[in-house]
């Protein structure tokens, strides 16, 4: 691919509006945090001539400048574009955080992209998580290459590294995972590392030095073609094996001389169709060089090899009342179906949305439908609303510069959707559509929060409103047992940017509070009690009597009330009366003061007075008869159990039962799936896993996943309730 390189005029300045789909290419940036994925979007942009050969921009920032929160935490934690031009083309770059709190991040990339480059470091190799990534990708057939960074660090070794990624991403067919080039090294260094000075390309046979700053293309010495040969030779085989021409193979095994203009195109046939995979090598240009090592070479391949919008199906949609939709792939004149991928809040335009197109042509000022996503659960609200859009533009550090329209395929931001959050969807307001949405992570470790003063907690509700709204990956209760406000995150960095958030975006303090787990009370056997309300201070009294019997019911029964009074020694008028007192005294708890839950309460006998009985008596009288029967019985504390599904790799199956078991908890089984991983399946006390995304996360190494939900209540340790009890009698 390296022969086709055109003289590019630069783009600095201009805002890029696409005018039909091929000419677009979508391409999302996957890596772990510290893998260079963010230095070679610079990269990028300086060699297509985006930027200034310092870096920066008209504003005198960088391509980078998009949040005060990353600069101050040091590392990517939200989803940014950087459009380019290279060629005649727009390349939407999408660059994802590598930390895995932000995983949701990096869904929205992927699902707004078209292709990956996988960015590795040649000094850090392949983590788990972008192994599971990769085969997120491969699932749906993304196309996608790999990128490997840091060469310049000691011992890093680029043949090694591709072993490395062949390794774990080749697991099918690893003569699919190839490099195009191999490094140029230059003279070695006093500390013995001799630096990456240019690239051969294997099927051009042409070197292509960068040592100046300014990509030289030459020809190989005839002592440096031999070095080259096995590899060229493999790739050949690795192309011709995944070419759509089933001849060509045996032509070249007799011997033939497949010409390069076939390979070239069987290469990019094979790479956009998610077959084949190549490596590259990259790195930022240096001394301001207008150039970075294989820059070159990736814009290359991400115009000739990676595939338009066409040939990205588009999801599933539905009209608003759910019938299916048939919607044809980017097709401009179609009717308008975008989708948010990403919102925030800029301080003097308000919301920005960024948005993909899948059908239709969006322009500014108009009336769009803003369909709702279904996460409700999350705090998010369904709606169904129709919006008028502000401006459009291209968003390009901290600038935002105007166009004209978005096409299909293309992506922008879009200013004044005050209602539209991230998953939602924009049609046509006479032809409303909803998309079917994105896998999102769910949430799993709990951050209780709380106003710091007064002032604060007048702006709270608001200022979480809006968090949620940009993150569909966090949720917000509202807990009517413990009565806190709880954000679900992913993980204590998660939990970081969000209070951050709070406080330097919505001007909102808050503080963090121990998050409590919803507890129960039960009767442990049968009890009796009596209750008593009898009071005469002149006028109208108060009189009630009545005595109850309690006995346990089987998890999950509830409060059940039964009336065996004879006689009439309660009238009937003032049963329902005791009823009602029970359920209110069950509600605030008889011990630590915790609900009551599954037991059957007997009405047995009482007395009435015709004058001084009343329904607020005999209401009192119920509560006072089952705090008595409580105080002569043995009450268990119940906590809430959750069944826990662990998906994890069989290296750390041992690690994860044992410190399963340690959480109190029950393993169920275990089930071998796809990929060398195992499914453990286990009941353990949610007193024990309010840490364990994070827990998990450094057990595993980040590879393993998990789920929970909610199994039943059931009785703790006594050593464990008798603390809880004295925490709540201080607390009283």
């Amino acid at each position: 691919m390296g022969d086709k390189v055109k003289e590019h005029p630069g783009a600095a300045g201009r805002a890029m509006a696409a005018d039909h789909p091929a000419s677009v290419r979508n391409v999302v940036l996957v890596g772990h945090s510290g893998s260079g994925k963010t230095t070679l979007v610079e990269a990028l942009a300086l060699t297509a001539g985006a930027v200034n050969r310092a870096g920066r921009v008209e504003d005198g920032g960088t391509v980078s400048d998009y949040d005060d929160i990353e600069h101050r935490q040091q590392r990517s934690v939200q989803l940014s574009l950087v459009p380019v031009e290279w060629n005649g083309f727009k390349i939407n770059i999408l660059d994802t955080p590598g930390y895995a709190d932000f995983v949701g991040e990096l869904r929205a990339g992927l699902r707004a992209a078209d292709a990956a480059l996988f960015v590795v470091s040649a000094s850090d190799g392949v983590d788990g998580s972008t192994r599971m990534v990769w085969e997120e990708c491969a699932a749906v057939g993304m196309p996608r290459a790999i990128v490997v960074t840091h060469l310049e660090a000691a011992r890093a070794d680029f043949t090694e590294m591709t072993r490395v990624c062949a390794e774990a991403f080749g697991a099918d067919d690893p003569d699919a995972v190839l490099p195009l080039y191999l490094p140029l090294y230059g003279s070695q260094g006093p500390d013995g590392h001799a630096p990456v000075t240019g690239l051969v390309g294997l099927l051009t046979q042409k070197l292509f030095d960068y040592s100046t700053g300014e990509r030289k293309e030459s020809e190989p010495g005839p002592d440096q073609l031999p070095g080259i040969e096995d590899a060229r030779n493999r790739l050949i085989e690795g192309i011709i094996s995944e070419s759509e021409d089933e001849t060509l193979m045996d032509r070249y095994l007799g011997g033939e001389q497949i010409d390069l203009k076939t390979l070239v195109e069987d290469l990019e046939r094979a790479v956009a169709r998610g077959a084949f995979f190549p490596v590259l090598a990259a790195a930022p240009a240096v001394d301001g060089a207008r150039q970075g090592l294989g820059t070159v070479e990736l814009l290359e391949l991400v115009t000739g090899g990676f595939p338009t919008p066409f040939e990205h199906p588009t999801p599933g949609v539905i009209t608003i009342d759910g019938t299916p939709r048939d919607i044809k792939p980017c097709d401009t004149g179609g009717p308008l179906v975008a989708e948010v991928v990403k919102t925030a809040s800029d301080p003097y335009v308000g919301r920005v949305s960024l948005v993909r197109v899948f059908s239709g042509t969006l322009h500014p000022d108009e009336t769009v439908h803003v369909s709702g996503h279904g996460l409700a659960d999350r705090g998010h609200e369904d709606h169904d609303v129709d919006e008028k859009i502000g401006a459009l533009s291209t968003p390009f550090g901290k600038q935002q510069r105007p166009v004209t329209h978005v096409i299909a395929g293309d992506l922008a931001c879009v200013a004044k959707l005050g209602r539209a959050e991230t998953g939602d969807t924009l049609s046509g307001k006479d032809d409303p559509l909803l998309m079917e949405p994105w896998e999102m992570p769910d949430p799993l470790l709990p951050l209780a929060i709380e106003a710091h003063s007064k002032a604060d907690e007048d702006k709270l509700s608001q200022g979480l409103s809006r968090l949620v709204a940009e993150d569909p990956t966090m949720r917000l209760e509202q807990n009517q047992d413990t009565h806190q406000v709880v954000l679900w995150c992913l993980g204590e960095a998660h939990a970081d940017v969000a209070l951050e958030r709070l406080r330097s975006r919505y001007g909102v303090q808050v503080d963090v509070v121990p998050h409590k787990v919803s507890l129960r009370e039960t009767f442990a056997g049968k009890s009796a009690g009596r209750g008593r309300h009898v009071k005469q201070s002149g006028g109208h009294g108060q009189f009630a009597i009545c005595e109850i019997e309690v006995e346990p019911l089987p998890g999950g029964s509830g409060i059940e009330f039964v009336d065996k009074v004879v006689g009439g020694a309660v009238p009937r008028q003032f049963i329902p009366s005791v009823e009602k007192g029970i359920r209110a005294q069950a509600v605030k708890g008889v011990a630590a003061g915790y609900q009551l839950v599954d037991v059957r309460v007997t009405l047995l006998d009482g007395k009435a007075h015709s004058v001084d009985s009343s329904d607020a008596a005999f209401q009192t009288a119920g509560a006072l008869a089952l705090r008595e029967a409580a105080a002569d019985a043995k009450i268990h504390l119940l906590e809430p159990v959750a069944e826990v599904s662990v998906l994890v790799g069989d290296d750390y199956v041992g690690a994860v039962m044992s410190d399963l078991s340690g959480r109190r908890g029950r393993v169920l089984g275990t089930e071998q799936t796809s990929g060398g991983r195992t499914l453990v399946k286990a009941e353990v006390p949610e007193f024990e896993i309010g840490r364990y995304a994070v827990d998990l996360r450094s057990l595993s190494h980040g590879t393993a996943r998990f789920s929970r939900s909610y199994a039943r209540h059931e009785p703790m340790p006594p050593q464990i309730a008798e603390k809880i009890r004295e925490q709540a009698d201080d607390a009283s």
